[in-house]
């Protein structure tokens, strides 16, 4: 089976973020922000390959936004306005990572019901992949999707964060029942 790995361009700048769920390494273009990982997140980059700049003009929206969003009660349309480059991603990718941003905040989907608002009933697992791989955590809000029977599954940042990011989302307290929730 050939394996490939997505390439990141060298001109991305890059810096980190101190999220309550977990250091983040967010990354952007000149286009607009290109990448929100949470440490250790599955299809992340394992090291931070570009130039640190937390000056650069899009990161500090980004970061401002992240605050905002995870403040005592989320300020959820900023992280709507975050200027997103989604152009590491295929076509179909980019349509997906498109439509999760539909999803309105305090709402989930599943996976089926966006497969079949996307034209595409019958490529549930297509789409499923397409949201793992998502690159822009938080921002395109694949945290959002949910199982047909109303489960929590499938977030590469960890299911831990995706019940906290939803519940923050509804204005419910989340505790954890692990010794390291993240």
């Amino acid at each position: 089976m050939h394996h490939t790995t997505t390439q990141h361009p060298p001109t991305w700048v890059a810096t980190h973020y101190p999220s309550p769920l977990g250091t983040m390494l967010l990354a952007a273009s000149h286009r607009g922000l290109t990448g929100a990982w949470f440490e250790g997140q599955r299809h992340g980059p394992t090291q931070c390959p570009w130039a640190i700049e937390p000056n650069h003009p899009l990161l500090v929206q980004a970061c401002a936004a992240l605050d905002a969003y995870f403040g005592a009660t989320p300020t959820l349309a900023t992280i709507a306005y975050v200027p997103i480059d989604l152009s590491a991603g295929t076509a179909f990718q980019q349509q997906v990572w498109q439509a999760l941003r539909s999803i309105a905040p305090g709402t989930v989907t599943t996976y089926s019901e966006l497969s079949a608002s996307l034209g595409c009933p019958n490529s549930v697992r297509a789409v499923a992949a397409a949201i793992g791989k998502n690159p822009v955590s938080i921002v395109v809000p694949c945290h959002r999707v949910i199982g047909k029977n109303g489960q929590l599954v499938g977030y590469a940042g960890g299911l831990p964060r995706k019940a906290h990011l939803l519940a923050h989302e509804q204005g419910t307290p989340h505790t954890h029942h692990t010794g390291h929730p993240f």
